[in-house]
C-alpha cells in the first residue's frame, strides 16, 4: 500500500477539522444544500463528460494505482531479470514457469516465453499490453482532473445561488443567515474536494504513469533479451540505461559466460 497517499488524505483533512474546531463549532461547516450542489453537479457533470463503464473501471483502477505500491521499481527488476536470464540460459526457458514474479506485465512475457511463442509475437503482445495500461491510468488521470475542474466551477454556482435567495429575502433576516451559509459552504466544499483530494490523486496518477513508462519499456526489453538467450553480461549491459543512477560498474554486472562465449563465436 502507498502509505503516503492515506497519510496525506488523512493529515490534510484532520489539519482542516482541528482549525475548524479550535474556531468554533465544526457543525456549522455542514451544509446539506450546499453538499448537494457541489457533490450533485460534479457527479453530473462527470457522467456527461465520460461513459459510466469508464468512469467505473478508470475510478477503480485510478484508486488502485493511488493506494496500491506495487513494489516495482527498475532496480528490483533489473535483478530479477538477470536471474532468469541465468536461468533461461543454463536450463532452457522452462524452467522460468516456478519462478515468482510479482510485476504483471513482466510474468505475461515470461509465461509467452516458456508457452512457446515466436519473438515477434511476444514483442507485439508485451508492447500492447504496456501501452493498453498507460491508456486505462491516463484514463483516471484524466477523470480526476475533470473532478477537480467540476467541483470548484459547482461551488461558485452554489455560490450565486446563496446569493440569490439572500437578496431575494433581504427584508426576512432569518433568512439571510442560511442563504449566506450556502454561499460561502459551497465554494468551500468545491475548494477542499479539488486541492485535497481531486487534483493531488491526479497529479499522483501522472507521476505513477511516468514512473511505469520507465519500467515497462524495460521489461520489453527484458523478455526480447531472455527469449533471445542472451548471457547475464550482455543482458545487464542493455537494461543498465533504465536504472535511476544509469549502468552499473562492470564490477557489479554479473558473468554467466555470455560474454566468453560471445567471444568465442566472434
Amino acid at each position: 500500500m502507498d502509505i503516503a497517499t492515506l497519510i496525506g488524505l488523512v493529515f490534510g483533512l484532520g489539519v482542516i477539522g482541528a482549525a475548524i474546531s479550535f474556531g468554533g463549532d465544526i457543525g456549522l461547516f455542514f451544509n446539506v444544500p450546499g453538499i448537494l450542489i457541489v457533490l450533485g453537479g460534479t457527479i453530473a457533470a462527470t457522467l456527461i463528460k465520460f461513459r459510466l463503464g469508464d468512469i467505473l473501471s478508470a475510478f477503480a483502477l485510478a484508486v488502485r494505482t493511488a493506494f496500491q505500491d506495487k513494489g516495482s521499481t527498475p532496480n528490483k527488476i533489473y535483478e530479477q531479470v538477470l536471474d532468469m536470464a541465468a536461468i533461461s540460459r543454463k536450463t532452457g526457458p522452462l524452467a522460468l514457469q516456478e519462478y515468482k514474479i510479482e510485476n504483471n506485465l513482466l510474468r505475461q512475457g515470461i509465461r509467452l516465453i516458456v508457452d512457446g511463442y515466436s519473438l515477434e509475437n511476444t514483442r507485439h503482445i508485451i508492447r500492447q499490453e504496456a501501452h493498453q495500461m498507460m491508456i486505462r491510468q491516463e484514463r483516471g488521470e484524466t477523470m480526476f482532473r475533470g473532478i477537480g475542474d467540476s467541483a470548484p466551477a459547482f461551488g461558485m454556482i452554489g455560490t450565486l445561488v446563496g446569493l440569490v435567495q439572500m437578496l431575494a429575502k433581504l427584508d426576512d433576516p432569518a433568512s439571510i443567515g442560511p442563504s449566506m451559509a450556502v454561499a460561502l459552504l459551497t465554494t468551500f466544499y468545491g475548494a477542499l474536494i479539488a486541492n485535497l483530494i481531486a487534483i493531488p490523486l491526479a497529479d499522483k496518477l501522472s507521476e505513477k504513469t511516468k514512473n511505469d513508462v520507465t519500467i515497462n519499456e524495460l521489461i520489453i526489453e527484458s523478455i526480447i533479451l531472455i527469449h533471445q538467450k542472451q548471457g547475464s553480461q550482455i543482458v545487464a549491459e542493455a537494461l543498465g540505461v533504465f536504472l535511476p543512477g544509469g549502468r552499473p560498474s562492470e564490477d557489479a554486472q554479473p558473468d554467466d559466460g555470455g560474454s566468453e562465449a560471445a567471444a568465442q563465436e566472434a
